[in-house]
C-alpha cells in the first residue's frame, strides 16, 4: 500500500473570519480513491505485518455499512490476501451497499447475531475464531491497535512538514486514530499540539482508557489531549435533519464533502465550540478528515439522506 502526502487545505467559512480562526483540512479522504482517510492508515501496517509473518489472510468486524469493512475488503483484494468480516447483523444485509462492494471485492460475511458480536473482544471467542479460521489474522473491530497506532503516527510527521498548528481534530470511534495522533505528536514535536478527539457514540467515557491502553509508551506523557463526548448528536450512526443541513451548508460553503456519521460531528462540534469561545484568536486549527464517504451510500440507500445533495455514489 503505496502512499502519497494528503495535502493541507485551508478553508473559508463566516465564523472562521468573525472569530479570526485559521482553518485548515488534512486532507486524507484523498489519500485512496476506496481505502481512505484513517482506515488507510489503520490497514497499511496491519496487512504488511500478517504478510511478513506468513499469515494466509486477514479476519476483521464491523457493522453491516462499516466503513472499515469496505476499505478492508479493496485493501486485501488489491494485496491478494483471502479474507472474512465478521459481521453484526442478518445474513439478508448481504445485499446492501458496503456488503455488496466488500463481497465484489472478494470479502467472505460471516453473520453473527448481537450477543455474539459483543463478545469480539473475549479472548475465548477469538481462540474460536481462531480455530475455525487457522492461518488468519485477526484485526480488531476499526482496525484498532498497536499497528495502526504506529500508521496514524505519521499524520504529524507530514504535519511538521507542512504548517504550524495550535489544534489538531478528528472524530472517534474506536479510539485508535486519536491514540495514533498522540503517540506521533510525542515523537514529532519538542512542544505538544492540542490534541481533540470529538467522539460520535454516546457514552463514550470508557474510551479515555481505551485511548491510553493503545498509545506509544511516549504517547503516555502527553498531558494535552482531550476526547470531547457530548458531541454524539443523539449517538452512534445518529443525526437529526437539522444536523444534516447544517452539514450541508458547511459542504457547500467549504467545497469540501463531510458525512454525518463522523467527520460530520467533528465540522458541527467545531461550528459550536467557535460559537462558545473555545478558541483564543488567531488560533491555527487543523482538522483531519478521515473519510468514510462511502457510508454515504448506505445512508441514501436506507432513506435517511437524499442523494441529490450528496456527491453521486458508484454502482457496480
Amino acid at each position: 500500500m503505496s502512499q502519497a502526502l494528503s495535502l493541507l487545505q485551508k478553508i473559508q467559512h463566516p465564523l472562521f473570519e468573525k472569530y479570526q480562526l485559521d482553518v485548515r483540512v488534512k486532507r486524507d479522504d484523498a489519500l485512496h480513491g476506496i481505502i481512505s482517510g484513517n482506515k488507510w492508515r489503520k490497514l497499511k501496517y496491519n496487512l504488511a505485518h500478517l504478510k511478513n509473518q506468513g499469515y494466509q489472510g486477514a479476519l476483521t468486524f464491523g457493522g453491516s455499512y462499516s466503513n472499515h469493512l469496505h476499505a478492508f475488503a479493496y485493501a486485501c483484494k488489491q494485496e491478494n490476501i483471502p479474507c472474512i468480516g465478521i459481521i453484526r447483523g442478518e445474513a439478508d444485509y448481504a445485499n446492501n451497499f458496503t456488503l455488496t462492494w466488500a463481497r465484489h471485492w472478494g470479502m467472505k460475511c460471516h453473520f453473527v447475531d448481537r450477543k455474539t458480536y459483543r463478545r469480539r473482544f473475549d479472548t475465548d471467542f477469538i481462540n474460536e475464531l481462531n480455530a475455525l479460521y487457522p492461518e488468519y489474522f485477526i484485526i480488531p473491530e476499526g482496525g484498532s491497535n498497536a499497528l495502526a497506532v504506529t500508521g496514524v503516527a505519521e499524520v504529524l510527521t507530514e504535519l511538521a512538514s507542512q504548517a504550524d498548528f495550535d489544534t489538531l481534530i478528528t472524530p472517534v470511534g474506536s479510539g485508535g486514530t486519536l491514540a495514533g495522533l498522540i503517540s506521533g505528536d510525542s515523537v514529532v514535536n519538542n512542544k505538544q499540539h492540542k490534541i481533540l478527539g470529538i467522539a460520535v457514540l454516546k457514552q463514550a467515557e470508557y474510551l479515555r482508557e481505551e485511548i491510553k491502553r493503545l498509545v506509544t509508551p511516549q504517547g503516555l506523557k502527553h498531558n494535552n489531549w482531550q476526547l470531547l463526548t457530548h458531541f454524539h448528536r443523539g449517538g452512534y450512526g445518529k443525526f437529526k435533519a437539522a444536523d444534516v443541513e447544517r452539514l450541508i451548508a458547511f459542504n457547500k460553503q467549504t467545497g469540501l464533502t463531510f458525512e454525518p456519521m463522523y467527520s460530520g460531528k467533528m465540522i458541527l462540534a467545531l461550528l459550536d465550540l467557535i460559537s462558545q469561545d473555545y478558541f483564543a484568536a488567531h488560533e491555527r486549527i487543523i482538522l483531519l478528515h478521515t473519510g468514510g464517504l462511502q457510508g454515504l451510500g448506505g445512508m441514501i440507500e436506507q432513506g435517511r439522506l437524499k442523494a441529490s445533495d450528496w456527491p453521486p455514489m458508484p454502482t457496480l
